[in-house]
């Protein structure tokens, strides 16, 4: 729950800068020179882009809290029994043999999401938050298909 208001919290505050920056922009290009209008122009792509980027980790954050849901509910979310260090962090060799099984899971059933959702974790518990990304889409992507049937 703790995570779920930082996010809330930090997106409001993004969208506050959003409106901040726009309304610059905005004040910018109603001046009329070509340098201002030209700088306002370019101002305001930068709260384009991240009302874009916003917008698309809300998605992938609520696909993959929906992923853990269903694979909660059936029983098969990965338990978090991992040895810690005094400081509360994961032990990292602990973490690396959980992620040694759950690669050979994935290797051995490939199109599987479930599979690469607890791979996802694992990648996560060993800190490597851009492969646990790339494995969550590929989950992500493989629940969608299996959902349509492609």
């Amino acid at each position: 729950m703790r995570a779920k208001i930082t996010y809330i919290v930090t997106a409001a505050v993004l969208v506050f800068y959003f409106v901040l920056v726009g309304s610059r922009g905005l004040m910018l290009i109603r001046h009329g020179t070509p340098l201002t209008v030209a700088f306002g122009v370019a101002v305001l792509v930068l709260p384009v882009i991240g009302v874009w980027f916003l917008w698309k980790n809300t998605q992938f954050v609520r696909r993959a809290n929906a992923l853990a849901a269903e694979l909660d509910a059936e029983g098969g979310l990965p338990v978090d029994d991992l040895a810690r260090t005094p400081s509360g962090r994961i032990d990292r060799d602990a973490a690396d043999a959980v992620f040694a099984r759950r690669r050979e899971e994935t290797e051995d059933a490939p199109d599987d999401w479930r599979a690469w959702f607890r791979l996802a974790v694992a990648y996560q518990d060993a800190r490597d938050t851009p492969r646990a990304r790339k494995a969550m889409q590929r989950a992500i992507a493989l629940h969608r298909s299996s959902l349509t049937g492609v």
